[in-house]
């Protein structure tokens, strides 16, 4: 990202003013995190890191200042000379002119904002953790059901946009159709969200393309959505064995973080919204560390162990003899 883009972004958000380097606002940002430089300014780059904006806070501004004036222009340049694609100065402190000039004579953008380096550096960093994160578009449908981001993936005819669009009409949201665009924020977290082209549209097949917006309000729909579960759609298999006490956790990877998985096989008959439904309750259970599948089969291993520890003794065959079959009953 280009720092003149930077500025057209967030000028007013974080009150910059662009002191010196008006020439360098082509200069590049290519990393989320902000820098300090510290040691930089006395001659030690070996921690600097390209492509990072520089924050010079009010301890380093002090510091500046209290050298001598060759001494300070020489610390600057130890600076500006690495090349950064920015350098700002927080708290509205008085600039060196050493600074101004070096910044001018290498053609790095210097700026000045009013804020503390603390607010300073957690605005810029989430902005750029926004823009600057890989995204990568993939097939399927996501909607937010109860709170829960649901990715429906799927071949191509499986019924992904027929079982969203029945979940819209049940009061669930649409975040997107057919093409949904993914990015990861760190560490772990994949936000899912709209083409741009076709956001808020979906493809019914007999009645083409609809607009969820248009048809059912604002109410029915999300611009984005942290992805929470993927549930996988597939044709029914008879010769496949599918999962039936749900003990077992599959994962699906998107952008390198696995997320939990229910496959869920499709045939006439089933009713898939009610399913994706259930799938996504299930979830907020676990997450409230209630897991069904794990208690039941806990249970019956504990019935197990009892029955081995303990094991029933046969009845006296005089006894036995003695039940009548209207005592049975």
């Amino acid at each position: 990202m280009e720092i003149k883009t930077l500025l057209a972004a967030l000028r007013v958000e974080l009150g910059l003013e662009i002191i010196a380097g008006h020439e360098g606002l082509d200069r590049r940002v290519t990393g989320t995190t902000i820098q300090k430089p510290g040691l930089t300014l006395v001659g030690f780059t070996d921690m600097f890191k390209p492509g990072r904006v520089q924050v010079l806070g009010q301890t380093e501004v002090d510091y500046l200042w209290s050298l001598a004036p060759k001494e300070r222009y020489e610390a600057v340049l130890h600076l500006v000379r690495c090349l950064p694609p920015a350098i700002v100065i927080t708290r509205g402190s008085d600039i060196p002119e050493q600074l101004v000039k070096a910044s001018d004579e290498n053609r790095v953008p210097l700026l000045l904002t009013g804020l503390r380096s603390s607010v300073f550096v957690e605005t810029l960093h989430r902005f750029l953790a926004n823009r600057l994160a890989r995204v990568r578009s993939i097939h399927g449908v996501l909607l937010d059901v109860f709170g829960v981001g649901v990715l429906l993936i799927g071949r191509s005819g499986i019924g992904k946009s027929e079982c969203a669009l029945e979940l819209v009409m049940r009061g669930h949201r649409l975040v997107a159709d057919d093409v949904v665009d993914v990015s990861k924020k760190p560490p772990s977290t994949i936000i899912g969200s709209g083409n741009d082209l076709i956001r808020h549209h979906m493809e019914i097949r007999g009645l083409g393309i609809i607009n969820i917006k248009d048809l059912f309000g604002v109410s029915a729909i999300r611009e984005l959505k942290r992805i929470d579960l993927v549930v996988g759609l597939e044709e029914w298999d008879a010769s496949k064995s599918y999962e039936r006490l749900g003990v077992e956790n599959k994962q699906h990877d998107i952008l390198g973080v696995l997320l939990p998985k229910a496959v869920i096989p499709v045939r006439p008959g089933r009713s898939l919204t009610m399913i994706v439904e259930v799938a996504a309750r299930n979830h907020l259970l676990k997450l409230m560390g209630h897991n069904s599948a794990e208690d039941f089969q806990n249970r019956i291993q504990q019935s197990l162990d009892l029955a081995k520890k303990f094991p029933a003794a046969p009845l006296p065959h005089s006894l036995a003899c003695d039940i009548s079959e209207d005592e049975i009953e």
